[in-house]
């Protein structure tokens, strides 16, 4: 478990680079195109310094906007991506992957970190997509590449065909409903960083009895007790929300900590893959 003394400006390493990581990011998925810039100036007025696009969410180019708008320097801003699918060939993926990079900052611009958002298209398709993202790395138009959904017999088979590895990142769905351990002990023990999507599981659990236990204990929103249970387990979490005053209580949770008991009785919601509402990835 991570150490309890947590900041926002915390960043943490990835896996044989020199990266660091922003200990707490700000998810877009689903932000409508004429909202996504306005959340994401908030987020960053708030002090978040981390935010996750991706392909499939269709709003990256409204990500490196409200970037440019927010006048903060760009070295200061940790932006992500993901590639849901594979072209043809190397370069066809990798082509899809830089029209990526240049939606978000222009033909000169980069992004922090690329992700391979879904398993789904087989080992074939991650291979053309690994290649292609590991060109980009070495053009520098991506600082690091990692994975999303990816269990462990996803990341051992990357082996074959990689040049990086382990990937830096794996983004999963986590919370303590499903907690997915086996991975997770994998990706720690491989010295990937854990990204958790999903941490708040979309309100679904508000009115659990536990949950709100412990929100009463520390007297804080449930919301804000889930973000710091994955800050406490090592993750990187990764809250939504376009509502300018849910963005800053989301943020609002470096103030406090979970106790052994309340972290041991958020341990004891885990349902395993039941308790996904997203995906639980396949080892």
């Amino acid at each position: 478990m991570a150490s309890a003394k947590i900041t926002f400006n915390d960043l943490l390493p990835l896996p044989n680079s020199s990266v660091k990581i922003p200990r707490l990011g700000f998810g877009i998925y689903q932000s409508p195109t004429n909202i996504c810039i306005n959340s994401c100036l908030t987020a960053l007025e708030v002090g978040y310094r981390h935010i996750d696009s991706a392909q499939f969410y269709r709003n990256e180019a409204e990500m490196g906007e409200a970037v440019r708008k927010s006048k903060i320097p760009r070295g200061e801003v940790f932006l992500t991506t993901k590639v849901m699918s594979a072209g043809e060939d190397v370069e066809k993926t990798y082509e899809k992957c830089l029209a990526s990079v240049q939606k978000i900052g222009g033909n000169d611009g980069y992004v922090d970190l690329f992700l391979i958002h879904t398993p789904s298209g087989g080992n074939d398709a991650i291979k053309l997509m690994w290649l292609a993202l590991e060109k980009l790395q070495a053009e520098g138009k991506t600082k690091a590449i990692g994975v999303s959904n990816f269990g462990i017999k996803n990341i051992e088979a990357m082996k074959d065909f990689a040049t990086t590895w382990p990937p830096h990142v794996n983004q999963i769905e986590l919370h303590p409903f499903s907690q997915q351990k086996t991975i997770v002990d994998y990706c720690e023990g491989h010295g990937i960083v854990i990204e958790a999507y999903s941490p708040l599981v979309r309100n679904l659990r508000a009115f659990d009895p536990t949950l709100i236990e412990v929100a009463k204990h520390v007297q804080k929103t449930t919301g804000q007790v889930l973000i710091r249970y994955s800050l406490q387990k090592g993750w990187i979490p990764l809250p939504k929300s376009d509502n300018p005053g849910r963005i800053l209580e989301n943020a609002d949770v470096f103030d406090f900590e979970l106790d052994l008991r309340d972290m041991a009785k958020l341990d004891g919601l885990d349902q395993g893959s039941k308790g996904a509402i997203v995906q639980a990835v396949k080892n």
